[in-house]
């Protein structure tokens, strides 16, 4: 679905992204994890060419964004539905008109399909009583579920996530974990994930792959990297209390009497 092919990125004299290449397969719960500085979002940023490699090329499918142009490109960007870090609701609209927005700008619907459409998508985030309401009258959770409403509005074949969880509650991201799942498992939408979250990461993800100064150290199933032999990911497994045993107990240890 979407393939790198020995990707290569410098930004302010750094090299960020360092001959990586990867494939995000159709219908996979992909996540980026690492620290920070570690490329992640750069590379999120080059699958919908809001940057262009230095080297090497980018695949959706077949078509080569990292080479498309004008009407050729924003076909291609067409396939993508964001959920960007802080929701970017914008604050002046109600949510039935945030979530709408994306259909005002993209098709000739008329008012009465749009309406349709997009109690449909709230409905399914169970977010349609909220449609009158305004993005400063909800939770941090509740706008990231109307994000995510305006994300899979124009029904993307994939969606990006930037730090879904970022800034909530073990709770609320419990929460949004299990709707990026419900919305995999529902509509067979393929996912990128980027999140320092590494519990959120083994929750949802099908593959996680783990950058460290712009070079892939890990890519592998959610067991595979609780057991992988590489000590940058061991030490980042650690560094959350996740031990290759899967439990939480050094994290219990610091307690114990």
């Amino acid at each position: 679905m979407i393939v790198f092919e020995n990707v290569s990125k410098v930004l302010g004299g750094k090299s960020v992204l360092d001959d990586i290449s990867f494939e995000v397969p159709q219908g996979e719960t992909f996540v980026i994890v690492g620290l920070s500085g570690a490329g992640k979002s750069v590379t999120l940023k080059h699958m919908v060419q809001l940057l262009i490699p230095d080297r090497g090329r980018i695949r959706v499918g077949e078509d080569l964004i990292s080479e498309a142009h004008g009407a050729e490109l924003e076909r291609i960007r067409r396939r993508f539905g964001v959920l960007f870090q802080g929701a970017a609701l914008l604050q002046w609209l109600s949510v039935f008109e945030n979530v709408a927005l994306p259909l005002r700008e993209h098709t000739q619907m008329t008012d009465e399909k749009i309406e349709q459409v997009v109690c449909e998508k709230l409905r399914l985030l169970n977010m349609e009583a909220a449609a009158e309401k305004f993005p400063s009258d909800l939770s941090g959770g509740m706008q990231k579920r109307v994000g995510l409403a305006r994300a899979i509005v124009l029904n993307p074949e994939i969606i990006l996530y930037d730090e879904p969880t970022s800034g909530l509650d073990p709770v609320t991201s419990r929460l949004i974990d299990g709707l990026i799942g419900d919305l995999r498992a529902r509509m067979g939408i393929t996912s990128v994930v980027v999140t320092h979250d590494l519990h959120s990461a083994l929750a949802i993800g099908t593959r996680i792959m783990m950058l460290d100064g712009g070079k892939i150290v890990e890519n592998a199933s959610p067991h595979e990297f609780i057991h992988s032999e590489n000590e940058t990911v061991q030490r980042f497994l650690e560094s959350q209390y996740i031990t290759r045993r899967g439990a939480w107990e050094k994290g219990m240890e610091t307690y114990a009497g």
